[in-house]
């Protein structure tokens, strides 16, 4: 071989390992790629197909909207007839203010109390001047458009706090609020906007029941170890992942429908995270979707499972009777429940289905039992740490004390106690009384039996100090001015107070949180934009949003609100633009409002909620990006799965009896 051919070798060697490198980039490249479609392919096919079929039943210009019936159109006849008629009455201006708050309670007045007319006449002053006051005409162009500009800055703010300075979503609603209060200030000032009275779009009643419900938990989680909190922490534990994963679902859709879902995701994401560090699970998404996503659907089924429903049944035109609600919504909440489930387990089927080779297997295990090697370890595991733990306990527990709790399954003094104040606060909660005041006093029973307990029955602290080796050293002395010696009494030892320990644990930033918001959002509503967008985009569907086919388009544009300016202010403007919706319209505001919220991470308080309460020990995995990718395709089939369901199956009238219609 020449020298020539041994200087060229190295240079012949150089496109080879470029091609290489080349390649590997390539291989990179076309990996991420792949990720991101089986990430977002989901979620994009179902907005196509969100679209596709209204294009199709509606046209794609709308064309083929169906004209109002003839009953639609009496309908707006007489609404507009009732409206004029309750105006022209005459009443009683000293009793005026009285009526018109507790306007609910006069739906059934006498003829001699005024009747229907009379009761009208109060709902419509309560819609005007208190659930919706239209001032989007004081606003000029630039106003509302600069608001709605503020306004979406930070919602994307909220949505991705990741992506921005490390604020957190307390810091940046609460700066989002107090910016926009500034700002409308400025704009009161250059005559560009109204007035704007912050304090009356802060609606204290989800403060107060986030507050007692927090006071609650903690008193439930810190009284003692091996009590309530830890049995139901035991009662949703299992082995194998699938099932932790359906336990959670199951018990978060009956507990959302029992009492409410801001209750249940409060109440149980400390628990889901715990369970996911006793596991070791890499992934704790799956169990953190499994409790939001459920807890919004399961409270889709009573009137008190949610804000909403609660605000729905209140501001409906007629009566609408829990059982009435709660049959109407069975079906369409099953499905929507099945729906989730059967998407939570494809979705994530690495996850919590370990040495899976695919779908066919899952369903393998899933109905005949089947084990993976995966599976049986971690059986084999968690049925070890058990036993282990078990026998470390019986070691240590020579003498049980009645107030002494045990991990034996006995219930102590303290477990019965915490026991009854749950007990009467769901008998409390089912009785009708206000849901705030009941937790708020669940909350403060809790603790005057903890400082009790604390005070007379747990140890005292042991503050002696200790030398090098470990022997226990001498009190200090303490003395006057004069130099004489202070003996300090035992009993006059400085007792620890609650200020001190237990409150000091309620999370005021979510407060926080939920304050900034109402803000934001009670400034946006203000500029009628959500108003011109439900109008701009419903066009000839308006007036008969709950008919077929127009209800499948008016769920997509109350689900797109609902997470752009939150379900209950959607409700609210859709009670004063609709005055007289008929029941079964509810029945589908309701349905769409409640399950929209599993959309985005913003779309409803318990996913809020769900992620600050992880976050707030350690787990940061449920973000917006996250969440995301399976709550849009599972939001939008749960959604029209259930929609379908309850236009065939329904049994509110499509017609209003106070209005006189269903003749």
């Amino acid at each position: 071989m020449s020298p020539l051919n041994d200087i060229e070798t190295p240079h012949r060697s150089k496109p080879a390992r470029s091609l290489k490198i080349a390649t590997a980039t390539d291989e990179t490249s076309n990996s991420n790629s792949s990720s991101s479609l089986r990430k977002w392919g989901p979620a994009m096919l179902a907005v196509l197909g969100v679209l596709a079929l209204n294009a199709y039943l509606l046209g794609p210009t709308g064309h083929k909207i169906p004209p109002l019936s003839d009953q639609a159109q009496r309908r707006m006849q007489l609404g507009a007839q009732r409206t004029a008629d309750a105006l022209a009455l005459t009443y009683n201006k000293k009793s005026e203010a009285e009526n018109v708050r507790n306007f609910k309670q006069s739906r059934n007045l006498s003829e001699e109390e005024g009747g229907v007319l009379e009761y009208t006449r109060r709902r419509h002053r309560a819609l005007g001047e208190y659930v919706h006051v239209d001032v989007s005409d004081q606003f000029s162009l630039f106003g509302k458009v600069t608001v709605s500009l503020i306004y979406f800055a930070f919602w994307v703010f909220l949505m991705f706090p990741n992506w921005f300075l490390p604020i957190g979503r307390p810091g940046i609603a609460l700066g989002g609020g107090l910016t926009m209060v500034v700002y409308r200030y400025i704009l009161t000032l250059s005559g560009d906007g109204p007035t704007f009275y912050a304090e009356k779009v802060i609606i204290m009643e989800p403060l107060f029941l986030l507050f007692g419900l927090m006071l609650t938990t903690i008193y439930l989680e810190k009284m003692e170890r091996g009590g309530l909190f830890d049995k139901l922490r035991e009662s949703l534990d299992d082995p194998i992942n699938w099932k932790r994963s359906a336990k959670i679902m199951a018990m978060s859709t009956i507990g959302s429908a029992a009492v409410m879902n801001d209750s249940v995701v409060l109440i149980f994401s400390g628990v889901v995270v715990d369970l996911c560090v006793r596991h070791k699970v890499a992934n704790s998404l799956p169990y953190l979707l499994s409790l939001a996503t459920t807890a919004n659907i399961g409270s889709a089924l009573t009137m008190t499972g949610n804000p909403q429903n609660i605000l729905i049944v209140s501001l409906a035109y007629d009566d609408i009777s829990w059982m009435e609600f709660a049959s109407n919504m069975v079906l369409p909440v099953f499905a929507a429940t099945a729906i989730n489930t059967i998407m939570m387990f494809a979705y994530y089927g690495n996850e919590l289905f370990p040495g899976s080779s695919g779908f066919v297997e899952n369903m393998g295990i899933l109905f005949g039992g089947n084990r993976t090697p995966e599976m049986l370890a971690q059986e084999h595991a968690y049925y070890a740490r058990n036993s282990n733990a078990n026998a470390n306990m019986d070691e240590s527990n020579v003498n049980v004390d009645v107030t002494v709790p045990a991990d034996n399954g006995q219930w102590s003094l303290w477990s019965k106690i915490q026991v009854c104040v749950v007990t009467m606060f769901l008998c409390f909660f089912a009785a009708g009384f206000d849901v705030c005041v009941v937790s708020i006093v669940a909350g403060c029973v809790l603790m005057l039996v903890n400082a009790y307990k604390r005070q007379h029955y747990d140890p005292k602290p042991d503050t002696t100090q200790y030398d090098a080796d470990g022997n226990p050293l001498p009190p200090k002395k303490t003395y006057d001015i004069d130099g004489n010696e202070i003996v300090s009494a035992e009993e006059e030892e400085e007792l620890i107070t609650e200020s001190e320990t237990t409150l000091t644990e309620v999370d005021y930033g979510l407060l926080l949180l939920f304050i900034g918001q109402f803000i934001l959002i009670g400034s946006f509503n203000d500029t009628g934009v959500p108003q011109a967008f439900f109008f701009a985009t419903m066009q000839g569907c308006a007036d008969q949003m709950t008919s077929v086919p127009c209800v499948y388009w008016f769920v997509a544009v109350i689900t797109i609100l609902s997470n752009i300016a939150s379900n209950v202010p959607v409700v609210q403007m859709l009670a004063a633009t609709f005055p007289y919706a008929t029941p079964y319209d509810w029945m589908q505001v309701s349905f769409s409002a409640t399950i929209a919220g599993n959309l985005t991470m913003l779309g409803s308080a318990a996913n809020m909620i769900v992620a600050f309460q992880a976050a707030k020990v350690g787990d940061r995995t449920f973000t917006s990006e996250r969440h995301a990718p399976f709550g849009v395709p599972s939001t939008i089939l749960a959604l029209y799965g259930g929609t379908f369901l309850l236009t065939l199956v329904h049994f509110s009238p499509e017609c209003s009896e106070k209005l006189g219609d269903c003749d």
